[in-house]
């Protein structure tokens, strides 16, 4: 191949690696591996800015982000707790502020999203007519400031958020700390 050719070739390379767009994130059951129908979620709650950047993206905005704290342990007191427990340490359900995960894909937000969404086996069922999206994500938060693992490997933080993320620490919490 001539020099010429491989600069024409190289430029089409480099052309075709700029135009590259990332697809966005795919929901599928946690259960059955089916895709999820999300013509079935409530109207209410489903075109936040969270929402939609989560749907293009895969990322919840709301994680580690102080301003929306309260409402995520709020939906999580109502609609978690009583299975998982308090501070996510487990009862009924398996415990969701650890490293152990029963389905390995909720260790990302899109799998614990999907499970959330679309049930899982035993007790847990469906979320979407109980809660909108974006009390979804909210609760997600929620679940994700109580880990009490190693940050580095929360997979569902930023690098900037991991640098900063102190691991919960239910005494403190029940001691007001």
């Amino acid at each position: 191949m001539t020099l010429h050719k491989r600069q024409i070739a190289l430029a089409g390379l480099v052309i075709s690696i700029a135009t590259v767009t990332y697809a966005a994130p795919r929901f599928y059951n946690t259960v059955d591996g089916s895709p999820l129908d999300f013509d079935l979620a409530m109207e209410e709650g489903s075109d936040t800015e969270a929402v939609r950047t989560f749907m293009d993206t895969g990322v919840n905005i709301y994680n580690e982000n102080p301003e929306y704290l309260d409402q995520g342990e709020s939906i999580y007191s109502t609609a978690c707790s009583g299975c998982h427990g308090h501070y996510a340490e487990g009862k009924i359900g398996p415990g969701l502020n650890d490293d152990y995960w029963t389905y390995p894909r909720n260790e990302e937000d899109v799998g614990l999203f999907s499970t959330l969404y679309g049930g899982a086996s035993g007790q847990m069922g469906p979320m979407w007519g109980a809660l909108t999206l974006d009390e979804m994500l909210l609760a997600m938060a929620w679940v994700r400031h109580l880990y009490t693992g190693d940050p580095e490997t929360a997979t569902w933080l930023t690098e900037e958020q991991r640098e900063e993320f102190t691991p919960f620490d239910p005494d403190a919490r029940k001691s007001g700390g």
